[in-house]
């Protein structure tokens, strides 16, 4: 239940690249925040022993969780076990049983390839069924709607929904919260958000670098399975949802992402471009020949009365120009005034790698007669230490029971049924040269064209 803390934390996949780049600073910076004060239990299939995880959890630290802090680490190293045992084996949670004492709403995180979730559940729901434990699963969370739909199932066979936490760091990110939190927080944005002013909405993120030598995990994924059907879907699903109601219920706000993705039709191969950069095929670990897209651009629609008739336009890819991510909303434009044609303004919502909010707006030219100037007016909202680790912030929601910033069942379904469609079959992705922003039909598919991250505002 919410609110009731759980009394430890064992962690799957403790030696592998996951935990070195991301779940050991997040442990550290918990026993830093005093949000973590339990035993936290690696369990790994490779042979260690709890002195060499140690000295891996202290390379991780120093590499890339600003060094061994030196109160909270060593707290940290006391509050650390170490389970070995290979994870089709019943003896291994046996011993992790042991461990566990008598510990409270365990949390299991599994940070293993999803294809090992179903066998260590049952294994995990053998050893605490009943008895309150709570289940924190990475993503990719299923890699079409039928695997995701078998991957449920399995997993309700030993916890029911509210202890189900699949994880999406990008939930965990400031500047994604901040975007909820600035949507209804103030009072001048509800009156034009929605069909009578907003003309579209752009989604874009870029990424300036390729697949850093994960050649053999991306051309099995791909860009929309990567980042389309999870992290920019939520972000549609944050720029469109119906406040929530005003309880602390975090439900409610889970209700209206899911109404979101209920009234989006699923993709059509005919709004979608994909795209290959081009040097893909040399890259270790991918295929001769293979159609994996390292570029997505699509149109979607909001069928509600909000958004009746204003398209969503999304785009993700490897080596862009810059790297962005960003939303756009587009507002009608205005009719001309004094003779002097005018163009649209807009909302801009900047998520990374800096949270700003950018509103394009129209001024007199100076000088001019009577001529319109287009500008951008920024506001940044940074200060030393503003972002969190998204990391820390779920694993911290998941030890207290919350699951306002987690997936749902019923989110992850309708999210792989809107992208379906367009997984398999299709035309071949178009070659794109590194630099560029994809293939030249991603222009083509938004009237008037995309609105260019790369774009600054004026100083």
């Amino acid at each position: 239940m919410s609110g009731e803390r759980s009394e430890a934390l064992a962690f799957y996949g403790a030696t592998g690249d996951l935990a070195y780049k991301k779940i050991f600073p997040a442990l550290q910076r918990l026993v830093g925040s005093g949000a973590l004060d339990v035993p936290v239990i690696g369990i790994s299939r490779g042979g260690w022993s709890l002195e060499r995880l140690r000295a891996r959890a202290r390379q991780s630290v120093e590499e890339h969780g600003g060094g061994a802090d030196p109160v909270a680490f060593p707290r940290l190293m006391r509050l650390l076990r170490y389970v070995e045992g290979d994870y089709g084996d019943p003896a291994t949670f046996d011993a992790l049983r042991r461990e566990l004492g008598e510990a409270a709403r365990p949390v299991h995180y599994l940070a293993i390839p999803q294809a090992l979730f179903e066998v260590v559940v049952g294994q995990v729901g053998r050893i605490c069924g009943g008895g309150g434990a709570r289940l924190v699963l990475e993503k990719p969370f299923g890699s079409d709607l039928d695997s995701a739909r078998r991957l449920n199932a399995a997993v309700h066979r030993a916890f029911d929904e509210r202890s189900i936490f699949r994880i999406d760091h990008y939930l965990g990110k400031e500047a994604v919260q901040n975007l909820v939190f600035f949507r209804f927080a103030n009072t001048f944005l509800e009156p034009i958000w929605n069909r009578r002013y907003v003309e579209s909405v752009q989604v874009t993120m870029a990424e300036p670098f390729g697949i850093k030598g994960r050649g053999a995990f991306y051309d099995q994924t791909g860009t929309i399975r990567d980042v389309v059907q999870n992290h920019l879907l939520q972000v549609l699903s944050n720029i469109a949802m119906e406040p929530p109601s005003a309880t602390r219920d975090g439900e409610t706000l889970r209700d209206e992402k899911v109404k979101v993705l209920k009234a989006v039709a699923p993709l059509e191969q005919a709004r979608v471009v994909r795209g290959q950069f081009r040097g893909y095929h040399d890259e270790p670990g991918v295929a001769p020949g293979s159609t994996t897209e390292t570029f997505a651009a699509l149109e979607l629609s909001v069928a509600s009365w909000r958004w009746d008739g204003v398209p969503f336009f999304i785009r993700a890819g490897k080596n862009l120009p810059v790297s962005r991510t960003e939303v756009v909303v587009k507002l009608r434009r205005p009719p001309p005034t004094l003779g002097v044609p005018l163009v649209s303004n807009h909302v801009r919502f900047r998520l990374g790698p800096e949270f700003q909010i950018g509103l394009g707006a129209t001024v007199r030219e100076p000088g001019g007669l009577n001529g319109g100037h287009h500008l951008e007016l920024l506001a940044s909202h940074h200060h030393e230490g503003a972002e969190t680790d998204p990391y820390a912030e779920l694993l911290g929601d998941a030890m207290r029971g919350e699951t306002f910033r987690f997936a749902r069942e019923d989110y992850v379904e309708e999210a792989w049924r809107i992208v379906d469609p367009v997984l398999r079959g299709g035309p071949p992705p178009t070659v794109y040269e590194p630099g560029t922003w994809g293939p030249p039909e991603a222009g083509a598919l938004v009237p008037g064209g995309w609105v260019d991250p790369a774009v600054e505002a004026p100083p």
